[in-house]
């Protein structure tokens, strides 16, 4: 079997199955078996697999046929123009969660020495964008799971972050009163009955990463619990939440007394990021 030949079969199975992007995906395989990328596969086209690639590329393309998540099968996903190890440990970043990344660098003073913490940091992903895009800033990544922040911890290492700190915790607990300059988080927002965790990608991510209670808000109220506490005054509290709950986030961030508070709206044009600031700054 040549390159060209793997990678007509592998899109044919895909698309039989009815995914709709089955000709990147089978390259996407076929590149994660052979280690080339998809200008060599065309390339090289009339090079032949090893019977130990056909093998380990069949088994691929079988467990996609099973709905497991592309980045799962190759243990990678692209973040912020980024490389990074994913895995079921963690939730796969998506390209919305880029508004958070968008809004942090926005809206904070770029050349400060400010201590940033990510909350839920899963595979780091927003604190890798941010540790990478401002070396002089000091971000801290916190996580519950420890295979999460073993994914993390990779991460950060295979991008060589000296400003990214990683804690094992409970959101923000782990922090001394006042010390903050930031607090960002991607918590789960989805609610815990919601239908679309049983489709699609969602149903091979951690539920804990996704599902907070009965509307959805549960994980956000605990942050906002203790984010004062945490942040200087004036210090930026930011959220990324679902699409229809940009309303109920602005009014829990209100009783919590913050101020300034402003909502994002991601590329699809859904409000995703919502922030405020610390009173007192």
């Amino acid at each position: 079997m040549t390159l060209a030949d793997a990678r007509r079969a592998a899109a044919a199975q895909l698309a039989e199955a009815g995914y709709t992007s089955a000709p990147l995906e089978a390259d996407l395989v076929v590149g994660a078996v052979t280690g080339l990328d998809r200008a060599r596969l065309i390339a090289w086209s009339e090079q032949p697999l090893s019977s130990a690639q056909q093998v380990q590329l069949e088994q691929l393309v079988s467990r996609r046929l099973q709905g497991e998540p592309v980045a799962h099968l190759l243990g990678l996903r692209e973040f912020w123009s980024l490389e990074l190890r994913v895995g079921p440990a963690t939730l796969i970043p998506r390209p919305e969660t880029e508004t958070l990344v968008e809004h942090a660098l926005a809206a904070l003073p770029e050349r400060s020495p400010l201590w940033i913490a990510d909350l839920g940091t899963g595979s780091g992903a927003i604190a890798v964008a941010l540790a990478h895009e401002r070396r002089h800033w000091m971000l801290l990544g916190v996580e519950l799971s420890d295979a999460a922040l073993a994914i993390a911890a990779d991460n950060k290492a295979h991008l060589g972050l000296s400003n990214l700190a990683l804690i094992r915790g409970d959101w923000s607990a782990a922090f001394a009163p006042s010390g903050l300059d930031a607090i960002l988080a991607n918590p789960p927002y989805v609610p815990q009955h919601d239908p679309h965790l049983s489709q699609g990608d969602l149903r091979f991510e951690p539920r804990s990463a996704l599902a907070a209670g009965t509307d959805g808000l549960a994980a956000i109220r605990m942050i906002l619990a203790d984010a004062l506490r945490c942040l200087r005054p004036g210090g930026l509290l930011a959220l990324e939440h679902g699409w229809d709950q940009a309303n109920a986030v602005r009014a829990l961030l209100s009783e919590h007394k913050l101020t300034e508070i402003t909502t994002v709206r991601d590329l699809a044009g859904h409000e995703r990021v919502t922030s405020g600031r610390a009173p007192g700054g």
